[in-house]
């Protein structure tokens, strides 16, 4: 595995506005109490300051405007969608907590993107279609519960903290699911499968929790 030394993009400052940040609704940033903040971490996690950065593999960088992302699998019809439909696709922007399964957790971390149940509209995935499997061009994988990649807030991500998505969090696309541990985060996306059947990705088969939820600290099988 690769690590790498990271630190979160400066963003502009949201002052007193009301927003989506999913562990209170709704609420300002600077009303925020004490008790608040640590309601939000999960079980066993700590905060730290920015992510600290994980690949599997180098990965080559690529011409966004070479990008595709393929819906396929258990679905109506498969699309292999070029830059140029991604970014005519509607897109928002949602604030969560990041929370790594080797137990940090960086606070208020802004995503803008597609949500993921348009690019569900977009292929109508069958009745059965139960799990999906994130494919980056890495080769990394990893399987998602459908109801976790359906979940409001989930999304294909462009831009992180106010900018474009930097090569080491995932350029130019990536899976975020803000219910699940980040290892569910697949970066620089390239496929998303529609599968009936529970499949396991890279962490899965070395023994990662399949569905891994923070809350219950699902962090490996059998634990």
């Amino acid at each position: 595995m690769i690590v790498h030394d990271s630190s979160i993009s400066e963003v502009e400052p949201i002052g007193d506005r009301e927003i989506d940040v999913g562990w209170t609704l709704p609420v300002t940033l600077r009303g925020a109490t004490l008790d608040d903040m640590e309601n939000r971490l999960p079980p066993g996690q700590r905060w730290i300051d920015a992510p600290i950065v994980y690949d599997i593999a180098h990965v080559p960088p690529i011409n966004v405007e070479d990008a595709r992302l393929l819906l396929a699998g258990a679905v109506a019809r498969e699309r292999s969608l070029r830059w140029a439909e991604l970014a005519g696709l509607p897109t928002f922007s949602v604030m969560r907590d990041f929370h790594c399964v080797t137990r940090w957790s960086v606070k208020d971390v802004i995503w803008e993107g597609i949500a993921t149940r348009t690019l569900v509209d977009l292929v109508e995935p069958t009745p059965d279609a139960s799990w999906i499997l994130a494919v980056g061009r890495d080769g990394y994988t990893t399987g998602v519960p459908y109801d976790h990649f359906i979940a409001e807030g989930s999304l294909v991500a462009t831009r992180m903290n106010g900018e474009s998505l930097l090569p080491e969090h995932g350029h130019p696309l990536r899976l975020v699911i803000p219910s699940l541990y980040a290892w569910k985060y697949a970066k620089y996306l390239a496929e998303i499968r529609f599968l009936t059947e529970r499949p396991r990705g890279f962490w899965e088969e070395r023994g990662y929790h399949d569905v891994g939820d923070p809350w219950r600290e699902e962090r490996f099988r059998g634990v």
